[in-house]
This record gives structure tokens, C-alpha cells and sequence, in this order.
């Protein structure tokens, strides 16, 4: 998946402002400044852009391996020569991985900052906690921290088969695994068994953790499960979600899927052969 690096990830926050050599991460709405060479993103370093750039409002990103990256929000700055802005649909088919993590965690923040310029209790604006990564109201004293929603991506199997789905009204069109969020107050487990159901009809027993992915592409963080089914395999589809949904034998499930999402692993995974107990 796009999170499993080679290298350190540390994403604490520090006061800082960018160096010469630090790493430029440069958004306008879902774009990033990056160069393309032979399906590489290429980031600039602070010290390659031009003095408007350079003035912008930068905010200390995070560090992988011993690189710092700074984030800042395109104003009408000229752009250095060779850059242009990739959008999130094009970048995460790019590499280097770290580039795509990079690129993708900028973007969450970039979101969330812009979501949080002003309180959502009493309307005034708000500002960069001195201490650490959160917006605080002057005013009345609210902090906001960085979104992350849970949700979960469900494998539900009955023997050599996996349940596949399709999302209803979105520009994904590959098949898929349900999921769904958490709602407030609900265990991760219950959500599982209500979001198979709520899409499916589908009833589901011996739930099996796989592992986790922070998808920052919509600011949640997935629990993968394993599960089999529980009775009757005849699906009701909820046609507001789901534009289909059957069930695959092993060698019928389409081998098209990127290391880059959890939802592609698991599919890869019971495609080769490989189930919930693994």
C-alpha cells in the first residue's frame, strides 16, 4: 500500500520554517507543484522558488527519512520552470511511493486548513496553535484538530468466494469491497455488520482484523476485516450506494488492482489464493 515506506515517517509537530533544501509541497484546490519526469514526481526545494513563493504563508509538513517538507498554499506566485500542478486522480498513478504519500498527506492538511480558517463556534477567525498542530479560536478558545474519520473495508468470503461490489454516481468504476464510516458511539466491529447489511442485506459472522490504512485522499483512517457469510447469500442492493454487487469465484476476479490501496490488496490477496486467516 502507498503508506508502506521504506523510510521514516515522522509526522510530530515541530516549530520550523524551511530551509534552502527543504522540500516544497505547493497546492492549488486538489493540485500539487511537481514535475513529471518518466512517471516520477519531482517536488521543488524551497530554495529553487521565486521570492514571491518564497514569501508565502509556509507551514511545517511532516519528515521522511531525514527530509523536512513545508506546506503552503498557492497565491498567484511564479511558478519555477519545469513545475506544473498535478491533480490527486493523476499523481497516486506516479511514483516515487514517498512522493505519492507525500503528495497525498499534503493534500489532507492542505483540506483541513482551508476548512478551518474561520470558528465554527463563534465565527471569528482562527489561528496556529503555538504548541502544536491545531487551529485555535482566540476568542472563545475552541481547537480544532486535523480530521481522520474511521471507516472500514469489509472482505466478506463464503468458501472459494468473494463479495465484489460497485460504487453507485462515482468516478471509480473498478470493482470494490464494501465499506462504509463509523458512526458516533459504534464499535468498529458493529460497523462491519451494518454496513454489509445496510448495502447488501447480507448477514456476516467470525470477523477477522487484517490490518489498517490511513487514506488521507478523503481524511479517514480504513480498518480492514475479514469476514464469511452468515446464511442466506442472496444480496439486496442499496441502490443509493452501490451500483452492483455478486459474488466471484477466485478465478473470476479481475486482476487489474494497484498495491496502493487496502482495497486492492485484499482483493489480490483472496485472488491469489491467500484468505482471512492470513
Amino acid at each position: 500500500m502507498f503508506q508502506d515506506l521504506d523510510i521514516r515517517y515522522d509526522n510530530a509537530w515541530r516549530r520550523a520554517t524551511p530551509e534552502a533544501d527543504s522540500v516544497a509541497l505547493i497546492r492549488q484546490g486538489d493540485g500539487i507543484l511537481a514535475a513529471l519526469q518518466e512517471g516520477q514526481l519531482a517536488f521543488p526545494r524551497f530554495g529553487q522558488l521565486p521570492p514571491a513563493a518564497r514569501a508565502l504563508e509556509w507551514r511545517y509538513a511532516f519528515t521522511l527519512g531525514d527530509e523536512s517538507y513545508f506546506l503552503a498554499q498557492w497565491d498567484d506566485a511564479p511558478l519555477p520552470v519545469g513545475y506544473g500542478f498535478v491533480s490527486s486522480k493523476d499523481y497516486r498513478n506516479y511514483g516515487p511511493k514517498e512522493a505519492v504519500f507525500a503528495a497525498a498527506v499534503s493534500e489532507s492538511l492542505h483540506r483541513w486548513y482551508g476548512a478551518n480558517r474561520f470558528c465554527g463556534r463563534c465565527g471569528k477567525p482562527m489561528e496556529d496553535s503555538d504548541t502544536e498542530r491545531a487551529r485555535v479560536c482566540p476568542d472563545c478558545g475552541l481547537t480544532v484538530y486535523p480530521k481522520i474519520c474511521p471507516a472500514v473495508i469489509v472482505a466478506v468470503t463464503d468458501g472459494d468466494r468473494l463479495l465484489l461490489t460497485k460504487y453507485q454516481g462515482r468516478a471509480f468504476k473498478r470493482y470494490a469491497l464494501v465499506a462504509g464510516f463509523a458512526e458516533i458511539g459504534e464499535p468498529i466491529e458493529d460497523t462491519v455488520r451494518r454496513e454489509v447489511f445496510e448495502e447488501t442485506g447480507l448477514r456476516v459472522k467470525n470477523l477477522r482484523y487484517y490490518k489498517s490504512q490511513p487514506w488521507v485522499f478523503t481524511d479517514s483512517l480504513l480498518f480492514g476485516f475479514w469476514c464469511e457469510l452468515e446464511g442466506s447469500d442472496r444480496i439486496t442492493l442499496q441502490k443509493s450506494e452501490l451500483s452492483e454487487a455478486g459474488w466471484y469465484r477466485r478465478d473470476e476476479i479481475p486482476g487489474d488492482y494497484s498495491g496502493i490501496s487496502l482495497t486492492g490488496e485484499m482483493i489480490e490477496g483472496f485472488r491469489g489464493g491467500r484468505g482471512p486467516k492470513e
